[in-house]
């Protein structure tokens, strides 16, 4: 008869075996890399199997570790479940909240409503990571993520946490001064234009309203960036035209070093949106957080 697996060292596979890495196993769990080198050596050794494959750059799951982790995983989650729901007990939340998020999320949003937030509830720790990948953030060991509507999976829960927000499409007055200002949408095809591409690959396309009619224009341009403090510094340096969430040129616009365009074609739409698991167990620092970080709406029209 095999000895009975120590608890901790199968909530280090399930880790692993989730997030594919033993060092955000280790950051997930507080530990070091080899301590979680030792805990799945550990187990390996007790069930006599081999559970991971390693690889210098990999992590996968051998046939043993895939039936292993498909058992252990239902009953490591109502042991979370019953040991989130003791927080109920405390007088304020405790424990971690890590949440997934767009880097313009991050700054328009998150900042402000995470400095807050530490200091109302002095047992929770926050961690936020900032990426503009759309990945699996419930796999990838996130309480929850921020990102756009439109951007978020069905079987989510969501709640708004931002007002309404506005694309500008900006560039240096340097820019025009031998080409005409677009006046409509399709009128910055001819022009060069500072692209946006997602990490999966993908290009952003800028999106229009006006008066019922709308654009989504794949503009062309000689230079694609993947980060919008890089696509400002272009616009700046009168390298095209950009579209920049409008809080970010504030500045820039009051002091003329960008000018707008197509103005009216950028319409205001819903804020950012926090989503996690409708099926999960909600810890207490990500309700309470829930509680502080929804948007009251206060009469927009852009829900």
């Amino acid at each position: 008869m095999l000895a009975r697996p120590n608890l901790g060292h199968l909530s280090i596979f399930a880790a692993v075996a989730r997030l594919g890495s033993f060092r955000l196993a280790a950051v997930e769990h507080a530990v070091s890399v080899s301590a979680v080198s030792h805990a799945i050596r550990a187990l390996e050794e007790r069930l006599g199997v081999t559970l991971l494959n390693r690889t210098t750059r990999s992590v996968s799951l051998t046939d043993a570790g895939a039936r292993l982790l498909e058992r252990v995983q239902p009953a490591l989650a109502l042991l979370g479940g019953a040991v989130e729901e003791m927080n109920d007990f405390h007088a304020s939340p405790t424990g971690m909240l890590r949440i997934n998020t767009s880097r313009a999320a991050a700054h328009l949003v998150l900042a402000p409503l995470v400095t807050r937030f530490l200091d109302q509830h002095s047992g929770v720790h926050v961690e936020i990571v900032d990426e503009d990948s759309l990945g699996d953030v419930v796999a990838a060991g996130f309480d929850a993520g921020v990102r756009f509507m439109s951007s978020i999976p069905q079987d989510m829960v969501g709640v708004r946490i931002s007002s309404p927000k506005r694309w500008a499409a900006v560039a240096a007055p340097g820019y025009f001064a031998s080409r005409s200002r677009p006046e409509t949408p399709l009128d910055l095809l001819p022009h060069d234009c500072v692209r946006f591409r997602f990490p999966n690959g993908r290009l952003f396309h800028w999106e229009f309203e006006k008066a019922g009619e709308r654009f989504d224009i794949d503009v062309k341009g000689r230079l694609t960036l993947g980060d919008q403090s890089l696509m400002i510094k272009a616009a700046l340096d009168g390298a095209g035209i950009a579209f920049i969430f409008d809080e970010f040129v504030e500045e820039h616009l009051a002091t003329g070093r960008l000018e707008r365009v197509l103005a009216d074609w950028c319409h205001a739409f819903p804020g950012f949106m926090l989503y996690y698991p409708r099926q999960r167990a909600t810890s207490s620092a990500l309700r309470a957080f829930v509680d502080m970080a929804a948007w009251r709406d206060r009469g927009s029209s852009a829900d």
